[in-house]
């Protein structure tokens, strides 16, 4: 895939984590309507018709007109809410790290798929790489627990030598694959978002994109409603924003899932299936560059945010 196919750019960037994080911090505390409560959690939430009220860890309550739930795969607050989950695991873990390697990488992102996982080598700046490896659980467990050299030493055969010699260049983390989804992505006065909604595999790194179009969609559906005098808490606004949202995650959740289904494993039949449908997105350009445009997050209708556009 390449970005000159399609007019909007880059198909996507890659941001370490602990310079986006550090921008979201810095930007939180810049705004004067975000209260810190640093080592502060949510142990109970209460709806009712006017609003919502959370209690905090130290005693203190805080009230509302809506909740948002941002907390993650194990989200309290959809558990709070009575809203379940749907999901299973994929018997896969990822290892996460970060390469120094020889050679520039041109800015090209490469996704290697063998039949225990697939491999995904995403740029970084200077002559670095992050590494997202999925492997069989007990097969992740085992190299997990390998000293440095010898992680490296099962790493390269795999990652290959197109880009010189490999070295780690930070720390090594590991963490189960599954995919879970929230039954709901409302409830009484209570909006999930990201991870909390949808929980989805790495494959194509779209979790934090997911995350992203939760919080620009929800920020649009709640000012919207504002501007109008309504409730921003009332069921029926809550519920225009789990009909932008709860459709386009899902079908891009599972159609993750059928990717990683359909390319970690060794089925003849499987493989040649496979094969056939990528040797058609190589030679179909309209197929191509429609793969190009939702994987870049400009299919259908981006919220305003994504787009630049003020609220």
């Amino acid at each position: 895939f390449e970005a000159a196919e399609i007019e909007e750019g880059p198909l996507g960037y890659m941001v370490e984590d602990r310079h986006l994080y550090a921008a979201f911090l810095a930007a939180m505390r810049a705004e004067p309507g975000i209260t810190h409560l640093p080592a502060t959690t949510v142990t109970a939430q209460e709806a009712g018709p006017a609003g919502i009220a959370v209690t905090l860890s130290d005693g203190r309550r805080l009230a509302g007109r809506v909740l948002a739930g941002c907390d993650g795969r194990q989200s309290g607050t959809a558990q709070r809410a009575g809203i379940g989950r749907t999901g299973w695991g994929y018997g896969q873990a990822a290892l996460v790290c970060a390469v120094a390697h020889e050679r520039p990488h041109g800015g090209i992102a490469h996704q290697f798929f063998m039949s225990s996982g697939p491999l995904a080598i995403l740029p970084l700046t200077g002559n670095r790489s992050s590494i997202v490896w999925s492997e069989a659980e007990a097969e992740a467990k085992a190299i997990a627990a390998l000293g440095d050299e010898d992680f490296l030493a099962v790493l390269r055969p795999r990652f290959g030598d197109f880009l010189g010699p490999v070295t780690l260049a930070g720390k090594r983390f590991s963490y189960p694959l599954n995919l879970t989804l929230a039954n709901a992505y409302v409830g009484p006065r209570v909006a999930l978002v990201g991870d909390a909604a949808h929980g989805v595999h790495p494959i194509a790194g779209q979790g934090l994109n997911l995350g992203f179009r939760d919080v620009g969609a929800l920020a649009e559906v709640l000012v919207e409603a504002h501007r109008r005098g309504e409730d921003i808490g009332a069921a029926e606004v809550l519920e225009r924003y789990q009909r932008w949202r709860r459709f386009d995650s899902t079908l891009l959740a599972l159609g993750m899932d059928a990717v990683n289904r359909l390319f970690s494993n060794d089925n003849p039949i499987l493989r040649a299936a496979r094969d056939l449908g990528m040797g058609a997105v190589g030679t179909v350009p309209g197929l191509r560059r429609a793969f190009i445009r939702q994987a870049a997050g400009l299919a259908g209708t981006p919220p305003k945010l994504l787009r630049g556009v003020g609220l």
